[in-house]
């Protein structure tokens, strides 16, 4: 392949990050996170006055603090595990163009686009890296794509890397990883939680196959690892009706019912982030420990595992099928 000319590019997208654990730099990135239509599907004449009037005055303060938390020194664990995904993907498919961003802050999706094709990348392949898909995570990734295309006098082919929660890769990347740090912990859980990021429940009653995706996914998971699981959704917001059960609520139950040891995977992140990290590490931990629990683990998400960078090259491949030479 000419260097420079008629390059394939992979683009690796996630949700996002702000700059800096503070205030002001997540205020910034709540604002373009938060007015997302297909994050918050309230209508803009009512939504903005409350985004604006009350949660942007309120929330980023209570957010830094929680960032400030897991903040390393490599900065935000989301972005710099995300790099070293793409790092490690270059090293192994020397050919490809291999770049991350992010939905949300830096570095964006139109500005990689932007220096993919500056590095002669005629053909893309976007692969927003949620298993699961959702109006809310692979639709809104793939609409700043194809916006940023829409700018664009001269485009690249693009293909959309689709959802793969019951895709054999995932599966057995799963099954491996999960297997690996559980064996390696210093008690036996009673329980496996596999949490995943909550959605209202009316995204599901207008048709939203996440819910019953990460259902699939979690029945694939019992069947693998040959052990039951239960299955929960976090990050609640606001006073609508969530999906169910909820993981902070499952933690609480969990030492009444005689549960004192507990491990919990979040198989819909690829990558650790506030979520896992702070909601699930920290005060999900709290949470299970104040009610009676006496082992908590958290599971770290694929990231950048021998599992998962396996599992990246080999969705990759197939879906450059016609666009690579053939071996």
């Amino acid at each position: 392949m000419e260097s420079g000319r008629d390059q394939i590019g992979v683009l690796l997208i996630n949700l996002g990050t702000p700059d800096a654990p503070e205030a002001r730099a997540v205020r910034r990135y709540l604002a373009d996170f938060l007015s997302d239509p297909r994050v918050v599907e309230i209508p803009a004449i009512v939504w903005k006055p409350i985004l604006y009037g009350i949660i942007l005055r309120t929330r980023p303060k209570k957010s830094a603090e929680a960032y400030n938390q897991i903040w390393t020194n490599e900065g935000s664990p989301l972005r710099a595990i995300a790099q070293r995904q793409a790092e490690a993907l270059r090293a192994i498919l020397p050919d490809i163009r291999v770049r991350h961003a992010m939905r949300y802050g830096h570095p964006g999706i139109a500005a990689a686009i932007e220096a993919m094709m500056a590095e002669g990348c005629t053909r893309i392949l976007t692969a927003p890296l949620y298993p699961q898909y959702c109006a809310a995570t692979t639709a809104t990734a793939n609409d700043a794509v194809f916006a940023a295309l829409a700018r664009m006098r001269v485009q690249p082919a693009l293909r959309t890397l689709p959802p793969y929660f019951d895709d054999p890769l995932y599966i057995e990347a799963l099954r491996a990883n999960l297997s690996r740090q559980l064996a390696a912990l210093d008690f036996e859980p009673e329980r496996l939680l596999l949490s995943f990021h909550g959605m209202p429940q009316r995204t599901a009653d207008l048709g939203d196959p996440y819910f019953t995706q990460c259902q699939s996914t979690a029945r694939l998971v019992t069947k693998a690892l040959d052990r039951e699981v239960d299955v929960a959704f976090q990050s609640r917001f606001g006073r609508a009706k969530w999906l169910e059960p909820a993981t902070d609520a499952t933690l609480s139950a969990y030492p009444a019912n005689g549960v004192k040891r507990v491990a919990v995977a979040a198989p819909g992140f690829s990558v650790d982030c506030l979520e896992t990290l702070e909601e699930l590490g920290i005060r999900g931990r709290d949470t299970f420990r104040h009610a009676g629990g006496t082992d908590f683990a958290l599971l770290d998400c694929l990231n950048d595992s021998p599992e998962s960078i396996a599992m990246l090259e080999a969705l990759i491949a197939r879906e450059l099928a016609g666009w690579l030479p053939r071996a």
